[in-house]
């Protein structure tokens, strides 16, 4: 006879299938975000968008922790810019081939009131995610998150992380604005971070 399991493994199982669903390796899902105010669509190079309009966006969790070079950082410390969250790893292949667009972008909107935060996961060897920056030129700094605790932090039904790579934009009040889920990012990065700038110059 199957004892029944306590219920500290039961809730470290369900803990355990959060953080499979959260972070589901180099794929991205195919549906888009809906609710009120949100809209999602398919850019035509296939990345996943999805924007939340200013009086239905969700609070962006305070993630908090060091940089792959051990300095101390906190979402909170950008409130007043635009923010872009790139959650990658070093194991995913679609993170490789979008590495380029994201640190064009990032060159071409640093001095436009916009930051960029990487958010590195499952990345067990620090060394791994310092290698892969250096190698591709990466200059915005990146959370080290091996465990995806900060991930987990997103609010539920939120444009959350639903795959690596996922891209968010946060706007200047800390809200979640918008979300790119695929690794061909291109011309659609632009085009979901220069609306949220343009909140602020209206």
């Amino acid at each position: 006879m199957t004892r029944p399991r306590p219920r500290l493994a039961v809730a470290a199982a369900a803990t355990a299938a959060a953080a499979a669903f959260v972070l589901n390796g180099c794929s991205s899902s195919g549906s888009s975000a809906s609710g009120d105010g949100q809209i999602g669509f398919v850019s035509a190079n296939g990345t996943n968008i999805s924007k939340a309009a200013v009086g239905h966006r969700q609070d962006a969790p305070d993630l908090s922790g060091n940089t792959l070079e051990g300095a101390p950082v906190k979402l909170s410390d950008y409130r007043g810019k635009v923010v872009v969250l790139n959650v990658w790893g070093s194991w995913c292949g679609p993170c490789r081939a979008e590495a380029d667009d994201l640190q064009r972008v990032w060159d071409k909107y640093k001095d436009q009131g916009v930051q960029f935060l990487g958010i590195n996961t499952r990345d067990p060897e620090l060394t791994n995610a310092v290698r892969f920056e250096q190698e591709r030129g990466v200059t915005y700094p990146s959370l080290y998150d091996p465990a995806g605790t900060q991930l987990l932090k997103f609010p539920k039904g939120s444009l959350n992380p639903q795959s690596v790579p996922t891209t968010i934009v946060v706007d200047r009040d800390g809200r979640l604005a918008a979300r790119a889920i695929g690794g061909q990012l291109d011309d659609a990065l632009e085009s979901i971070i220069q609306p949220v700038l343009a909140e602020q110059q209206q």
